[in-house]
């Protein structure tokens, strides 16, 4: 018998010996005995997992047929149609075909759906953890049950493959929820604090009180993500949410919209605790303006300015998640073999229509020409078409009307400019692609004074960029007006996480990319133009409350506060002196200092007829006769 296996038969021995007798059996039947009791505890612990999975409610929603198939007959949309204020057009962008219409709501609207939001808070504000987690479990188990119908639907209003869909709506999405449902609560329960030397009987606290009513507007890159992301954690909070999608990848809203309400009915909460917007600019600004407690925006720099301008107007505090041009830094000893197809994901993913997606690529010169020689075959290669055709497809449709234009016109100046085109760069119309489309594309060679180094992309190309040392490729990657993510790859990960430290960027990845947000219990967000404050992690979900200082008396029956007789009402001619007195008790920087406070105090105390009218200076003695 092993040691380890007689230590475990001695642990088992001395654990139950004043349960059970237990004396008269051997090491070896002892330790077939802890296995025995150990498996028992397995399966209870399994059994009760499964329980706990079928007690929690299954929801059903009814399918469209756009929703329910990959081919469907539809009329086809055409760009440039005169402009309805009142209704927003939904289309696929990879097939260009008409999903419907939605109403453009004006401002009364919103901000009727802002007073049914609160309504429904002031009831949600009390419930209790366990009713959200049920919450967010029934979605979770929708999501598990329904990924196909989500990344189909996500898919035919964004434009993106059915893979992107897979690991940039549902998985981060379940991470999500699963980090709430296990850590949400630790993080929103009071905290205790100190309560300093002066105070030392008193108890400090601060706790998490939900803001009210949270209001999202949020892009249509990830239409699925970008409504549940905000969702969860505003509603564990205890708030309810108000969230305005855009008007480019508005359709999905209506089955995700019937999903939410189905599972608020299941786990009890009010129905009208998440209210879906639609519209154009007035509704977002309405809003922003129209009596929400917090806003979320995540989309570009510029419209984020105009909402911070509007929020000011009612100090309505503003979580900007903006624009970025993530650095992807390769050094000379980065291993290839794992680099080249992660940095494809870092471009191509999407499409390249990520907010944190790598859109400026740094490769040291000792291997950029292999560099190169690895990855343009595989861009040259990869296939883009309708991510609901009969084939699969490597990148999928540029969801925003004009965006391919835009995207084209940069890589254009930056050839003009010397870069060197390896693969795409070419642009096609709508008509002749059947949808928005723009081809992957790779750049060499890209420098300082091309636009394309200054403007965020948000398409799929590819900026490779040369570097020599560690100081130049820090200087290049941190000339840049944004500032959201950074990912570095060497193999030394200590001169990876080195270069890391340097990099003006809210946040970084080593030897990966984006992995950042993969923890959930990291807060997502930058710096510059790329914004400010957070949303996600401990911070971000901290940030959906109001954090309120409590202070109470440790022992209220033995210590209360009162105020000193020299500081009463009307003052004594020593309140200075004992004030002075006090300071240099508590925090004098040494004991010498502190027994001279002391000394002072109990003066003070002692002989309070010895101080004049003035109180006396520093040190605490009273004026000379």
């Amino acid at each position: 018998m092993s040691e380890a296996a007689k230590d475990v038969a001695q642990a088992l021995r001395v654990l139950v010996s004043k349960g059970l007798e237990l004396t008269g059996l051997t090491d070896v039947q002892l330790l077939q005995l802890a296995i025995v009791a150990a498996v028992a505890l397995g399966l209870a612990l399994l059994l009760k997992d499964v329980i706990s999975t079928f007690l929690i409610p299954s929801i059903k929603v009814e399918l469209t047929d756009a929703e329910a198939n990959d081919k469907i007959e539809a009329a086809k949309y055409q760009l440039g149609q005169p402009f309805d204020k009142d209704v927003v057009p939904c289309y696929d962008p990879s097939t260009m075909q008409l999903l419907g219409h939605l109403p453009a709501m004006s401002a009364a609207e919103v901000r009727a759906r802002i007073a049914r939001a609160k309504d429904a808070q002031k009831v949600w504000r009390n419930s209790s953890f366990s009713q959200r987690r049920k919450l967010l479990r029934i979605l979770l188990k929708f999501i598990i049950e329904n990924t196909e119908t989500i990344c189909r639907v996500s898919a035919r209003d964004s434009g993106k493959p059915l893979l992107d869909a897979i690991l940039g709506e549902v998985v981060v999405t379940c991470e999500k929820i699963h980090w709430l449902c296990n850590e949400g609560e630790r993080y929103l329960r009071p905290e205790r604090r100190s309560s300093g030397i002066m105070s030392f009987y008193k108890s400090a606290r601060v706790e998490f009180h939900p803001v009210g009513v949270v209001g999202a507007i949020v892009p249509w890159n990830y239409p699925f993500h970008n409504v549940l992301n905000p969702l969860t954690a505003a509603l564990f909070a205890g708030n309810a949410l108000v969230i305005k999608v855009s008007e480019h990848a508005s359709w999905s809203t209506g089955y995700y919209g019937r999903m939410i309400s189905a599972a608020l009915a299941a786990a009890g909460a009010p129905t009208d605790l998440v209210q879906f917007v639609t519209g154009y600019g007035e509704a977002g600004s309405a809003l922003v303006t129209g009596g929400v407690d917090k806003v979320i925006f995540v989309g570009s720099t510029q419209v984020g300015k105009l909402v911070m301008r509007a929020a000011a107007e009612t100090l309505t505090p503003v979580v900007l998640e903006l624009g970025g041009k993530d650095a992807v830094i390769v050094a000379e000893d980065a291993d290839l073999s794992q680099v080249v197809q992660i940095v494809l994901k870092a471009a191509f993913l999407n499409c390249g229509q990520n907010c944190a997606g790598g859109e400026r690529f740094f490769v040291h010169d000792k291997i950029y020409d292999k560099f190169l020689e690895q990855v343009a075959p595989l861009v040259r290669n990869l296939r883009q078409g309708n991510p609901l055709g009969d084939e699969p497809v490597d990148c999928g449709a540029m969801c925003m009307p004009g965006l391919a234009e835009k995207v084209h016109g940069l890589v254009e100046d930056a050839v003009a400019r010397g870069a060197r085109l390896l693969a795409g760069g070419k642009l096609r119309p709508a008509a002749e692609m059947g949808g928005q489309f723009y081809p992957p594309t790779l750049l060499a060679d890209v420098k300082p004074g091309m636009k394309i180094w200054e403007e965020e992309v948000f398409g799929p190309v590819m900026s490779v960029v040369r570097w020599q040392t560690d100081d130049e490729v820090v200087a290049l990657a941190n000339d840049c007006a944004f500032g959201l993510g950074s990912n570095v790859f060497a193999g030394n990960q200590a001169r990876a996480r080195a270069i890391a430290s340097r990099l003006e960027a809210g946040m970084s990845s080593v030897n990966d990319f984006a992995t950042t947000y993969m923890c959930q219990s990291l807060p997502f967000g930058g710096v510059k133009h790329s914004g400010f404050d957070r949303f996600a992690g401990v911070e971000g979900l901290r940030g959906l409350c109001v954090p309120k200082a409590v202070c109470e008396d440790r022992m209220p029956l033995l210590m209360k506060s009162t105020i000193p007789p020299p500081w009463q009402y009307p003052v004594q001619p020593n309140c200075v002196a004992f004030g002075t007195s006090l300071v240099a008790m508590f925090y004098g920087p040494g004991l010498v200092y502190r027994a001279r406070g002391l000394a002072a105090l109990l003066h003070c105390l002692v002989f309070p007829g010895a101080y004049g009218k003035k109180a006396s200076g520093a040190g605490g003695k009273p004026k000379a006769a």
